[in-house]
This record gives structure tokens, C-alpha cells and sequence, in this order.
């Protein structure tokens, strides 16, 4: 017998199916079941989600000026509700937990058009576009970034945190090792989901021009797209280094937690992720990103010490080359990054988002939440 069943609304990427699922791992564990609406693409990160069921529902974004295509993404949005007002009368949520990305406008806009208390989680430093859509409706705001003291919606929003999934807490739980001089060093690239053309690019190029008594040290695990996998594996091979290439790793919890150093960019799962287990990071955030959210990201870790903050644009693979060559002679300034960054991980913030939608779920008020918190 369950206490009742939560709903968790999450687009179909990691960044934002990734918290759902540390949040969802605690709801289980709380007596909840746990119920997963997202989109297609889903079943790449999904199959470790501990949701008793998963629906896919339709959604659909609004990007284009073609009067054609506007018109079918609101029909699909349109439809996309009807299907979730249908499984709401059917699932019977106590409240449901919006994270981001369109796939969450049906179900949540079902959901407070029904009364059914509703909360949204913003990953970001920024808020996203979906959730910019959805703020006013909603009961609560949870933020992994976003202040409770200004801004529109202060007054209903709770600085939590990102959930961090279980293997995150788990490597969180291994101490930085810095690497020694003559010791293997083990470095750590990818660039979030869905991978990164510029480091599959800059990165080897960078490795080429070290030292050949630091590359014969390196280690390297490196997420690259699957079109750039030949390129980088190339490069590698003619290195003659000792390297893991691959476009997703399942493991990358545990590389994390080996690792002597982070290049990355800097969505916000993954800066919170870092910051938990605590290793130095050099972050460079996509610049292509319309709210410049990896950026404001990435600046709140780097205040700490914790990593280094370098635009795309400044970072050749000369200067990408220097950072390593000083990095690898510097053990104990990475010791000390990792220390920072460690400090301002918020390892608890499941378990806080977890009491925060169980108060919701109760008819409590966010003031009357934030009270209890003080």
C-alpha cells in the first residue's frame, strides 16, 4: 500500500530527467509511487528510472516563424493536454513535479486547469522557457540556483538545490586523490547529454601539443557525439594514448569521482554534480544557449574556487594545452579546487525537494513550508 502516487513531468534529456530521477529514487523510498511523463527520447536515460509507470505524451516547441509549423506545434501541445487531462482522471496524482523542458507544458497546464496541486523544479541559474511558461501557475518553485529573495516569484520559491541521482552520492563518498608527479593522471571530457563537437575538436589537439612526459601520464575518458567518434579515435590512436571514447557512459559518476580534472561544459546537473563529489573543473559553457544559462551556471561554482571558467571563444587548443601542462604540475591548487567545490555541493537537496512536494501534496502553503525550514 503506497501513500499515494507523485507524477514527475521531465523533458527528454539528461539534464532534465537526471534530478527527476534523484528525486523519484527518495519519493520510493518515502512510500510513494512514482509515476514518469515525458517524451521519446527518453528511453536513453530512462531505464534506470525507478517510475512504476512511464506515458509518453505529446508536446511539441515553438521556435519557428513559419505560420505552417506554429500552427502544428500548438495542435500538438493542444492534443498533448487532452491525453494528460485523460491520464490525470485516470492516475489520480497527489501532485505532480514539473522539471523542465516542453514535454511538461501539457501535463502541468492539465494539472492546474484540474486543481491538482503542482510544483515546478528549475535546474538553471536562469529560468527556462518552459518553466518561465508554466511559474505563474504553479503553487511552488523549487531552484537549484534561483534565489528566494527577488524576482517575481520569490515568494513562492525554495532554494533546494539539484537532486543528484544515487551514484552521484555514492562517488561523492570517495576522497580527491591529487596525482603525483610520474602518476597517471586521469582526465575527464564530455559536454552534458548529448555530447560536444568542440571537444571532440580542441581536446586531442590539445593532448598533441603537450610534453611527451605528461601525455604518457594522461588518462582519458572522453564522451564525443557518434559521427565524431572516428575523428577522436583517430587522433588518439596516432597519440598511442590510453583513452575511453564512447557517446555516453553509464558510469560516469564513478569516472568523475577518479578523475583528477573535469572539462566540461556546464549545464546545471551537471555543475551540481561536481560540486557534490567535489573535483576541479575547467567549465566551458555553450554559447549558444538563448538564456546564457551554463554561463550564469558556471559562474556561481567558479565563485567558489571550485573550477575555472573559460568562454569557448578564448579557448584554443594552445591555451587548452597550457591549463593541462599547469594543472598536471600543480597537484596541490587542484586539491584545493576540489575542496572548494566540495563545500557548496548540496548533497541533501533530493531529500529537501522530497519534503517540499510532500508539503504540497498535503494542502500546505510555500509560506507555510518555508517556515518550517527556519
Amino acid at each position: 500500500m503506497t501513500k499515494g502516487i507523485i507524477m514527475l513531468a521531465a523533458g527528454g534529456t539528461g539534464g532534465h530527467l537526471f534530478p527527476a530521477e534523484a528525486l523519484a529514487h527518495e519519493l520510493k523510498a518515502l512510500g510513494y509511487a512514482v509515476h514518469l511523463v515525458t517524451d521519446s527520447r527518453a528511453e536513453r536515460y530512462a531505464g534506470k528510472f525507478p517510475a512504476d509507470e512511464i506515458h509518453v505524451v505529446p508536446s511539441a516547441t515553438i521556435g519557428s516563424k513559419n505560420p505552417m509549423k506554429v500552427a502544428g506545434s500548438l495542435w500538438t501541445l493542444w492534443s498533448g493536454m487532452r491525453i494528460a487531462r485523460r491520464l490525470m482522471v485516470k492516475v489520480r496524482p497527489k501532485v505532480i513535479v514539473g522539471f523542465g523542458g516542453y514535454p511538461t507544458i501539457p501535463p502541468l497546464l492539465a494539472a492546474t486547469g484540474m486543481g491538482i496541486p503542482s510544483m515546478i523544479h528549475e535546474q538553471n541559474a536562469v529560468m527556462g522557457r518552459a518553466n518561465k511558461a508554466l511559474a505563474k501557475r504553479v503553487k511552488a518553485i523549487a531552484g537549484g540556483f534561483l534565489p528566494e529573495t527577488n524576482g517575481p516569484y520569490a515568494a513562492k520559491t525554495v532554494t533546494t538545490g539539484n537532486p543528484v541521482r544515487p551514484a552521484v552520492l555514492e562517488a561523492a563518498r570517495v576522497p580527491y586523490q591529487p596525482s603525483g608527479d610520474g602518476e597517471d593522471f586521469r582526465l575527464v571530457v564530455f559536454g552534458g547529454s548529448q555530447g560536444a563537437q568542440y571537444f571532440s575538436k580542441s581536446v586531442p589537439t590539445a593532448i598533441s601539443l603537450l610534453d611527451d612526459s605528461l601525455r604518457a601520464r594522461l588518462r582519458v575518458t572522453q564522451q564525443a557525439r557518434a559521427e565524431d567518434l572516428p575523428m577522436v579515435e583517430g587522433c588518439i590512436a596516432k597519440l598511442e594514448m590510453n583513452a575511453d571514447i564512447a557517446p555516453f557512459f553509464t558510469d560516469m559518476a564513478e569516472r568523475i569521482a577518479k578523475a583528477h580534472l573535469v572539462i566540461c561544459r556546464s549545464g546545471a546537473s551537471t555543475v551540481s554534480e561536481i560540486a557534490v563529489i567535489g573535483r576541479p573543473a575547467i567549465l566551458v559553457p555553450y554559447p549558444y544557449a538563448l538564456d546564457h544559462d551554463q554561463a550564469a551556471n558556471a559562474a556561481a561554482l567558479a565563485a567558489t574556487g571550485g573550477a575555472k571558467v573559460i568562454a569557448q571563444a578564448e579557448l584554443s587548443s594552445e591555451k587548452l594545452s597550457r591549463i593541462l601542462t599547469e594543472a598536471m604540475n600543480n597537484p596541490a591548487k587542484l586539491s584545493g579546487m576540489a575542496a572548494s567545490a566540495k563545500q557548496v555541493g548540496k548533497p541533501d537537496a533530493a531529500r529537501l525537494l522530497a519534503s517540499m512536494v510532500e508539503a504540497i501534496a498535503s494542502g500546505s502553503t510555500i509560506a507555510q513550508f518555508k517556515e518550517t525550514r527556519s
